[in-house]
């Protein structure tokens, strides 16, 4: 069986038509959900991008792989295959579209990387870059006779949301910079981290849900470069036996919890994102599947879609294959809770179960929230409630079994917590020289 994974970067569940969403973002990620599986509680459990992708490609968590923050200075530890070195090793051939380089080139038989123009004058074409690197992928694996694995990587709808006509307009209607909006205050002056990047992209904003349109924006202009990548499968050979495999490696802060348009925190908004499979016969049926479900399970359950899940045990992966769950058409789920970690703009860790969500901060020295939030998901699903202060003996007994889970994990992996060691990398964004007027740069700074 051929296999093609998609990551679509930054892409929240809840915004795709086919999870429940109103707008019309994505009728051809819908339509392909329509004829496959869809897992309804899919969790990226490791914020932000290096993390998540190192635990889709391992099977693994932070503590077996040690990679939790972003462009940080820890490496894949050699001796830990990741899924293309494992497909290789195994008679397929590998290509990917992708530009994250490092350990994510390891077991590639081909490398396409990609660019754009990124004047923030100009809208960002990144998903029409990735499509003409992602067609010679497809070239190269339907040009050859071995079955083949392909990694496409989307960077829509990552900020900056700069999508091209006719996008840019698509889901909002009047101007953005009127004075009579004052959304945008808090988010523009309160966190000096983002205010100069919204005022290099977003010059004059005045109503936060602008960028929140323009996010679903981006995903439509995605999800159009993704029609194309169908109809080219159609037309060579192998489709019929091809399944494909569309994820994120997280989601994305919006103005839910006060955290302003990128990867912040361990709530839903980040965590939750899509699972969709489907091939014309195993995964196929339109059928849509509840239960936990994570993305330390994806790299086995690829491997069983190849005949080798044996491999992922062999490696000691913590993932467990879905199929098994597809073919009993069970919400059970892989399992009953998740580890949650975030390396991002805040060090962050806790358990996403069922019903609850748990976390403890480490350090958050931009957004300053509480030590503990706890969450009843079925009651509040949009995590608006912080039941800590309310439940303090539960929160001390969710903190033992947090502080025992870590103890164990350091035991059995002998390796250290990776949040002890390894600091947040993101503090800023933007180019403030580039937003604002030199002889205002000192003083935005906090110079003389």
């Amino acid at each position: 069986m051929n296999l093609l994974l998609i990551a679509i970067d930054t892409l929240r569940a809840d915004h795709l038509g086919c999870y429940g969403w109103w707008r019309n973002t994505s009728p051809h990620l819908d339509e392909l959900a329509s004829r496959g599986v869809v897992f309804h509680e899919h969790i990226s459990p490791h914020i932000p991008t290096h993390p998540g992708y190192t635990t889709l490609f391992t099977g693994k968590d932070v503590f077996d792989h040690q990679i939790v923050t972003q462009g940080g200075r820890v490496d894949l530890d050699p001796s830990i295959p990741v899924l293309a070195e494992l497909l290789q090793q195994r008679g397929y051939f590998t290509a990917a579209a992708d530009n994250l380089g490092r350990w994510f080139t390891r077991g590639y038989d081909l490398v396409q990387g990609y660019n754009w123009d990124c004047d923030v004058k100009q809208p960002w074409r990144k998903a029409e870059a990735v499509n003409e690197a992602s067609w010679e992928v497809l070239k190269a694996c339907t040009g050859q006779d071995k079955p083949w694995f392909a990694f496409l990587h989307y960077w829509d709808p990552h900020t900056p949301y700069l999508p091209p006509p006719p996008f840019d307009r698509m889901f909002y209607c009047g101007d953005e910079t009127d004075p009579k909006y004052d959304s945008a205050y808090e988010m523009m002056h309160e966190y000096p981290a983002f205010m100069y990047y919204f005022q290099e992209w977003m010059p004059g904003l005045t109503d936060v849900e602008f960028p929140k349109a323009q996010y679903d924006a981006e995903i439509a202009y995605v999800d159009t470069a993704l029609r194309h990548v169908w109809e080219w499968l159609r037309g060579l050979p192998g489709a019929e036996d091809t399944a494909i495999i569309v994820t994120s490696d997280h989601g994305e802060e919006l103005d839910e919890h006060r955290m302003w348009f990128d990867h912040h925190g361990l709530y839903e908004t980040n965590l939750h994102v899509p699972m969709i499979l489907h091939h014309p016969e195993r995964l196929c049926g339109g059928l849509e599947l509840g239960g936990l479900t994570r993305h330390q399970d994806v790299a086995p359950s690829l491997l069983d879609l190849a005949g080798l899940g044996e491999v992922a045990e062999e490696t000691g992966m913590m993932g467990t294959s879905l199929l098994p769950l597809v073919d009993e058409e069970s919400h059970a789920g892989t399992c009953e809770e998740v580890f949650i970690t975030e390396n991002a703009w805040m060090k962050k860790r806790g358990f996403r179960t069922v019903q609850y969500k748990f976390f403890e901060s480490l350090y958050d020295e931009l957004h300053h929230r509480p030590p503990f939030e706890l969450y009843d998901l079925e009651a509040d699903p949009e995590e608006q409630h912080n039941l800590a202060d309310e439940q303090p003996e539960l929160v001390q007994r969710l903190k033992r079994k947090l502080d025992g889970y870590v103890a164990g994990r350091m035991e059995g992996t002998g390796h250290p917590d990776p949040q002890s060691y390894q600091d947040i990398t993101l503090r800023q964004v933007g180019n403030p020289r580039l937003a604002v007027p030199d002889n205002q740069v000192l003083d935005a700074e906090g110079g003389e």
